[in-house]
């Protein structure tokens, strides 16, 4: 297991169960969506002083672990 993923916890009694950085109630759907949407590590740490460089890594890589497990339905086109 990657050990950035210790970082994540997942509490039922926290953010209704939602993937967060650990000691936080900051979602790591939050930061996955910041950084889809172009905002740098740097913007995002600016943002949220409270986290650190490997928090931003370690939802990343709860996402790609999240992927390798599930997928989302993209509706494919044709070439």
């Amino acid at each position: 297991m990657n050990q950035l993923l210790e970082r994540i916890s997942v509490d039922p009694q926290i953010c209704f169960g939602k993937p967060c950085i650990k000691g936080t109630r900051i979602w790591v759907s939050l930061i996955l969506e910041f950084l889809s949407a172009g905002n740098s590590i740097e913007e995002i740490l600016e943002q949220y002083p409270q986290l650190t460089h490997k928090d931003i890594l370690a939802c990343i890589a709860y996402g790609a672990a999240m992927s390798a497990e599930n997928y989302v339905a993209i509706k494919m086109v044709a070439a």
